[in-house]
């Protein structure tokens, strides 16, 4: 059966090649203690096709434990009411032998935390000290400003245990004997331990299986978002496991066709809409233009005859008076003023002036 978009298939074939040549180089290199041996760890180095949006701690229980039954954990715990920072110590270590948990841990409240291992040099102790640190999930958002910043750098970042579980020494097992990896968005490359040199081949296939399943189930990307995935020591070099080949290419080009078209149809929808309003607004528009130019030619004829009838008098009046307009008047005021000269202008006088003068001679 072919497996589907987002699994990975592994070949177990190549991956106990990969773990066998990997032992040998192990052993023909180190020259030191078995218990030095067993110590070198081995992990997966998972490169992704992108880099995440979001960061995530995936938790991986391992069919076969590769910490050391002598492995020493921390647990951070909330400071209980009306009790000392010994007896919220003991209270806890009762609680965890009651509840049948194997490794018991090192039990530290957080008003220990904040006031003994305030200073610099005792963090780095405290870190030193311990390989895994766990914290109840009441106090855990309060934790990264009391612990600094090399907790996160060494990847001891403490787990969130739920401390009022019923399933209470199970949790602890899982997150003890089991791994955790830590997904960030600062690039496509993440490791995670999954086996120790003394373990068998067998074994460390088994937990290499699980830990990619697990891994590819849970993460958070669509599609098969691995790219290749390496298997190394710290010493070593990485041996490819798995290479994704370009299949699921295609299918990922489909569906992101039918997300594009699906909004480029919404954007044309948007712009036809977008669009008919303009036009609406537009035809609108012109028709309120329509509408006051035709109310404005329809007002015109009834106000220009009003306004001829009541200007027509006052047009012809100065139109009777054209003496005024003329330099006439000027001439009549000259020849009034020049009556005395009568004699002087008798050739040019009208033919009625000169019969008067005539009887009045006569007379």
């Amino acid at each position: 059966m072919e497996p589907s978009l987002g699994d990975v298939a592994v070949d177990l074939f190549q991956v106990k090649k990969a773990v066998q040549a990997l032992q040998a180089y192990l052993k023909s290199t180190s020259s030191q203690s078995s218990l030095l041996k067993e110590s070198q760890q081995i992990g997966l180095l998972l490169t992704l096709w992108k880099i995440p949006k979001q960061d995530q701690n995936i938790r991986i229980p391992l069919p076969h434990p590769f910490r050391h039954e002598s492995v020493e954990v921390c647990l951070f715990t909330r400071d209980e009411p009306n009790m000392t920072s010994d007896q919220t110590e003991r209270f806890y270590k009762k609680l965890l032998a009651a509840r049948g948990v194997k490794h018991t841990p090192e039990v530290i409240p957080f008003k220990v935390l904040k006031t003994e291992y305030k200073p610099f040099e005792a963090k780095r102790r405290l870190l030193g000290n311990f390989n895994i640190f766990l914290s109840d999930a009441r106090i855990q958002h309060r934790l990264p400003s009391h612990i600094g910043k090399h907790f996160y750098e060494r990847k001891k970042t403490p787990l969130s245990v739920d401390m009022e579980s019923k399933h209470l020494a199970r949790d602890m097992e899982r997150l003890i004997q089991g791994t955790t990896l830590k997904v960030t968005k600062k690039g496509p490359c993440c490791m995670v331990q999954v086996a120790h040199s003394g373990m068998t081949a067998d074994e460390i296939v088994e937990n290499i299986n699980t830990a990619v399943t697990t891994i590819s189930s849970k993460l958070h990307m669509k599609g098969r978002c691995i790219k290749v995935i390496h298997l190394k020591s710290h010493t070593s070099v990485a041996l490819p496991i798995y290479t994704s080949d370009l299949s699921h290419l295609t299918l990922l080009e489909g569906e992101l066709k039918k997300a594009r078209l699906a909004k480029g149809t919404k954007t044309s929808k948007k712009k036809i809409t977008e669009k008919t309003i303009r036009k609406r607004k537009e035809n609108d528009q012109k028709a309120v233009v329509k509408e006051t130019e035709e109310e404005g030619e329809e007002e015109i004829p009834q106000l220009v005859p009003a306004e001829s009838e009541s200007k027509k008098p006052k047009l012809e009046a100065p139109s009777k008076k054209g003496p005024k307009k003329a330099p006439k008047p000027t001439a009549r005021k000259m020849g009034q003023k020049g009556k005395r000269g009568q004699r002087k202008l008798g050739k040019k006088a009208p033919k009625s002036q000169a019969q008067r003068q005539k009887k009045g001679s006569s007379a």
